[in-house]
């Protein structure tokens, strides 16, 4: 019986469980990382995965793996969203990662560089005992590129709603060395169910639309979602201004959510960039009043999908303060697509 008391083990890259951080960004509290182990062993025989891709039904996602012998003896009862009971025989071994489906959800299928909100928890496939058991309640958000190999290979092509058991080869978890803190050895196989309960777009994908104001920076956009700013060479606005340059038709943002957006900031005054999280490769998650009053104006109110650019004054921003790279007194100019909302 793989059960216990829940643990907040440090597994993600030696972060505490949290949010996607928010880098250089002008945020008054950041959040941080998360980087999930996996495990995976078999009954006393080492099991091996099905080979070749699966699409996720109704989809055209080929996920990398597939249900095999192992993650299909895993069971997990209670609904999705709350602590499950997990049950699996021990020691249980495989060669190769495994996921199977334990609740079919309706919703789009993760890809591979897609937020997703889930919750999880980890066992030792040898001895059954939890490596770390998630609030199921409370979800966390996380880049599958920042995950361990094996976790983020087993969400890819899952579907929103959905809960999964996957069975983590050791090279795909802890690797050659094991974790002698968590108490997985070298050979130890790590045991995984996931409740996925929400994903994020990977950039803006509204409508473009056209800015008929005069005075704004230049902005265009590479394939992938990086922005590029050409600042006017101009004196900087005095009051904060704000435009849409793609509409999106998600949910509408209001002041106490929190909020997963890409960004890139420049500065007016020499049209350098001070920060992206395009660079590197990971986006924010905020609640706007915790970041600086221009910016969290600029994004009450617009829609999930959308791409806005602010042109924010000193007094809506740091001030005459410095902040890293920002020279007191600077106008700031913030491209941001905006992703998604976590509850």
């Amino acid at each position: 019986m793989a059960r216990g008391e829940r643990q907040r083990t440090r597994l993600l890259s030696g972060t505490p469980s949290g949010s996607i951080p928010s880098l250089n960004f002008p945020v008054r509290k950041r959040g941080t990382v998360q980087k999930a182990p996996a495990l995976l062993l078999t009954a006393g025989v080492v099991l091996t995965a099905l080979t070749g891709c699966a699409q996720a039904p109704g989809s055209d996602c080929e996920a990398p793996v597939t249900s095999g012998d192992a993650s299909n003896v895993v069971e997990a009862t209670g609904k999705l969203g709350t602590t499950p009971a997990v049950d699996f025989p021990t020691p249980l071994k495989t060669v190769s990662t495994q996921v199977s489906t334990l609740i079919e959800g309706d919703g789009a299928p993760i890809a591979a560089d897609q937020l997703v909100e889930m919750s999880f928890s980890f066992y030792n496939g040898t001895t059954g005992e939890p490596v770390e058991e998630g609030a199921y309640t409370e979800p966390g958000v996380y880049l599958p590129s920042q995950l361990l190999p094996g976790m983020a290979a087993s969400i890819e092509c899952a579907t929103v709603g959905s809960r999964i058991a996957a069975t983590m080869s050791p090279a795909d978890a802890f690797g050659e060395a094991g974790s002698a803190q968590l108490r997985v050895a070298p050979d130890d196989s790590i045991v995984m169910v996931a409740d996925i309960t929400d994903s994020f777009l990977a950039k803006a994908n509204g409508a473009r639309t056209p800015v008929f104001q005069s005075g704004f920076p230049s902005v265009v956009t590479a394939a992938d979602g990086t922005p590029g700013i050409t600042v006017p060479k101009s004196e900087a606005p005095t009051e904060l201004k704000v435009a849409t340059l793609k509409t999106g038709d998600g949910a509408k943002v209001s002041a106490n959510d929190r909020v997963v957006v890409h960004y890139t900031g420049a500065l007016w005054e020499d049209n350098s960039i001070f920060d992206s999280s395009w660079t590197k490769g990971t986006p924010a998650v905020f609640s706007l009043d915790g970041i600086v009053p221009g910016l969290a104006s600029a994004i009450d109110g617009k829609t999930v999908g959308s791409q806005i650019i602010a042109v924010i004054p000193p007094e809506l921003g740091y001030g005459d303060q410095s902040a890293g790279s920002i020279p007191p007194g600077s106008t700031l100019v913030f491209v941001v697509d905006i992703l998604g909302t976590v509850d």
